[in-house]
C-alpha cells in the first residue's frame, strides 16, 4: 500500500503511561488493550543462541512470566522512558501483535509527559521511522489531550467548553500527579507542578492500614487486596472527622467486608474494610498523614499553579479544571476539589476588598473542576477523538520529512489551530 494511502487507514494512538498503556484505533471511544507497561525477558544463558532477542513478553503475560529464567523491567519510570532498548522492543508487540497493523500503513499518535526532553522526542521519531518505518508521526502533550477528552462532557457542554485549549489539567495516575496549565494549547511549563503522591501510595497506604488491624490476609496478596479496596471502595468524604463519627456510631452500616480463597492453603479468609475507605483518598487533601516529607494538599498546589501563571489566563485556568488518571475516579473528588479551591480564591476576594475598605469589588471567579466518563483513559481518548479530524495531518511530521532533516524534527510540536510547542 502506498503513503498516500495511509491517510485512509485509522491513526494509531498509543499512550505509554509508567503503570499501563493504553493502546487503539483513533475513533474508538475505549482503548483496544491496557496492559501493564512492562517486559520480561529471558535470561540469555538459558535461551538458545540467536533467538535471544525474539524471547520475552509484554503486558499481562510478561508479569505471568517473570520467574526462573526471565527477569522482568519497567521501561518506563516517572513517566519517562528509562529503557530505550526495551520500550522499542515494547512498541514492537503493541504494534504488530496487538494491533496487528503495519505500521508503514498507518499515522502513529505518541502521548509525551510534561517536560519531555527534545532528545526523547528525536529517540522516539528515529525507532518509530527507522525501525518501523511508520508514514507520519505526532507526538502530542498529555495534558492539551486530557483537556479535548473532557469537550463532550456534561458539564463541559453546560459551560459551552467545547473546544477550548485552555484549562488546568489534574493528571494523577500510578506513579506521579502533575497540575499543568495550558493556555491556547500551550503548556506554560515554568508554572507546572508534581506531586510525589499517587494511586501506587495510596495502595501502600492502604495495605500497612489494613495488615496492622487484620492479621489473616496471606502476606503474598496484602498488595493486590489493598489494591481491590482502593478500586472497588474507596471514596472521597467532604468531612474526615464527621465521617470518622458516622463509622463509630452505625459500624454495621459502613463497615464493608473482602474475603478470597487462599489457593495455597486451600482455606478462605476475610477481613473487615473501615477507614481506609475515606482515609485513602484523604492523601490527596491531607497529606501529612502519609508523608511528612509533602505537606501541601492538592487544591492548595492547584491554586498556587494557576496563581503563578499569567495574570490574563487565569480566569480561564480557574474556569476549565480538567481532571485525567485512574487516581482520580474517587467518588466525589471533583465535587470536594470544586469546593476547597473556591473556598480559597472566594478568601483572596474578600481580603481585596477589606483592603480596599469595600472601595473596589472584584468580579467573581469562577471555578469548575470537570469530571467525564473517559477520566481514566483520558490522555488516549482526547488522541482518538484529535487524530480524527482532518487537520491532524497538518500537523504530523511525515516519512518523507524525516528522510530529508532527520530526528531534529520532533525537537517541537505543531499544535492544532497553527503554531510550535516546545
Amino acid at each position: 500500500m502506498s503513503r498516500n494511502n495511509a491517510r485512509s487507514n485509522p491513526v494509531v494512538v498509543i499512550d505509554n503511561g509508567t503503570g499501563f498503556t493504553k493502546m487503539g484505533y483513533a475513533g474508538n471511544l475505549e482503548p483496544n488493550y491496557i496492559v501493564p507497561t512492562t517486559l520480561c525477558a529471558a535470561d540469555s544463558k538459558s535461551t538458545d543462541k540467536g533467538i535471544e532477542d525474539l524471547d520475552f513478553h509484554i503486558g499481562f503475560e510478561a508479569l505471568n512470566k517473570a520467574v526462573g529464567n526471565y527477569q522482568i523491567n519497567y521501561p518506563m519510570k516517572h513517566g519517562l522512558v528509562d529503557n530505550w532498548n526495551n520500550m522499542e522492543r515494547y512498541w514492537e508487540q503493541c504494534l504488530f501483535k496487538y494491533l496487528r497493523c503495519e505500521p508503514e500503513d498507518h499515522y502513529v499518535l505518541l502521548t509525551e509527559p510534561p517536560l519531555n526532553p527534545p532528545e526523547n522526542r528525536e529517540y522516539t521519531a528515529e525507532i518509530m521511522f527507522e525501525t518501523f518505518n511508520v508514514s507520519g508521526l505526532y507526538i502530542a502533550v498529555q495534558a492539551v489531550l486530557a483537556l479535548a477528552a473532557s469537550w463532550n462532557s456534561k458539564k463541559a457542554l453546560e459551560l459551552k467548553l467545547g473546544g477550548t485549549m485552555s484549562g488546568t489539567v489534574i493528571d494523577s495516575g500510578d506513579g506521579v500527579t502533575h497540575v499543568i496549565p495550558v493556555s491556547d494549547g500551550y503548556v506554560i511549563g515554568s508554572s507546572i507542578k508534581h506531586i510525589p503522591l499517587a494511586g501506587r501510595d495510596i495502595t501502600q497506604f492502604i495495605q500497612n492500614f489494613v495488615r496492622e488491624r487484620e492479621k489473616n490476609i496471606p502476606p503474598e496478596e496484602s498488595l493486590l487486596v489493598a489494591q481491590r479496596i482502593k478500586e472497588k471502595y474507596c471514596y472521597v468524604c467532604a468531612d474526615p472527622a464527621k465521617e470518622f463519627g458516622k463509622y463509630d456510631q452505625d459500624p454495621k452500616k459502613y463497615l464493608k467486608s473482602y474475603g478470597q480463597h487462599n489457593k495455597r492453603t486451600g482455606k478462605d479468609w476475610k477481613v473487615d474494610i473501615a477507614y481506609e475507605q475515606f482515609l485513602g483518598p484523604e492523601l490527596f487533601f491531607n497529606p501529612e498523614i502519609f508523608s511528612p516529607d509533602f505537606t501541601v494538599p492538592l487544591p492548595d498546589v492547584v491554586d498556587s499553579v494557576i496563581q503563578s501563571c499569567p495574570i490574563d489566563a487565569r480566569r480561564s485556568l480557574y474556569r476549565n479544571i480538567v481532571l485525567s488518571g485512574g487516581s482520580t475516579m474517587f467518588s466525589h473528588f471533583g465535587r470536594r476539589l470544586n469546593r476547597d479551591i473556591k473556598s480559597k480564591v472566594d478568601q483572596r476576594l474578600d481580603k481585596s476588598m477589606q483592603l480596599s475598605k469595600d472601595k473596589v469589588r472584584p468580579k467573581e471567579i469562577e471555578v469548575n473542576v470537570i469530571t467525564h466518563p473517559t477520566q481514566r483513559y483520558a490522555v488516549w481518548f482526547g488522541g482518538s477523538m484529535l487524530a480524527t479530524m482532518p487537520e491532524f495531518f497538518k500537523v504530523c511530521h511525515t516519512k518523507a520529512e524525516y528522510d530529508e532533516i532527520g530526528p531534529s524534527i520532533a525537537r517541537h510540536s505543531r499544535i492544532f489551530g497553527g503554531g510550535v510547542a516546545n
